[in-house]
């Protein structure tokens, strides 16, 4: 394995790892504000989500790509609002009220918002662990020569 490959693969990991970290971040504000039912833009908070991508390469590296059946690695492309209806709950006395006492909670499941929160942790950890053990195989190959 040459050192472009080496290097190549823990560039790949960097880009998991701050699209795990970028997605974690997304995560906590989700629950955060999973009691916000004003926010500045009207209305309830709109739980968001990480759209990911595989990374773009360069030409050049697009090249050595698809001769080493190579990925660039991913990406957080843009962040999108979850469509998800909102959350009806009724409490008259609460001032974002409407004329039925019903109130509109944040779509926001606190369970799922777990549960992705340790996936996420998860992949953070596998990046991690990938990339450590391609340092290993650089420094491993810098004894050998």
């Amino acid at each position: 394995m040459s050192y472009d490959r080496l290097d190549q693969a823990m560039n790949i990991s960097v880009s998991g790892i701050n699209a795990s970290r970028t997605n974690m971040e997304i995560i906590s504000s989700n629950l955060a504000n999973i009691q916000t039912t004003r926010t500045a833009q009207g209305g309830p908070y709109k739980r968001k989500i990480a759209v990911f991508e595989e990374k773009p390469l360069d030409f050049s590296q697009a090249l050595s790509a698809a001769e080493q059946k190579m990925s660039g690695g991913i990406e957080v492309s843009q962040i999108v609002e979850d469509s998800t209806p909102f959350q009806k709950v009724y409490n008259p006395g609460h001032p974002d009220a409407d004329k039925d006492g019903f109130v509109a909670m944040p779509n926001i499941s606190l369970s799922k918002e777990m549960v992705d929160m340790v996936y996420v942790s998860r992949l953070y950890e596998a990046n991690i662990t990938a990339f450590n053990a391609t340092k290993k195989m650089e420094q491993d190959t810098l004894t050998i020569q």
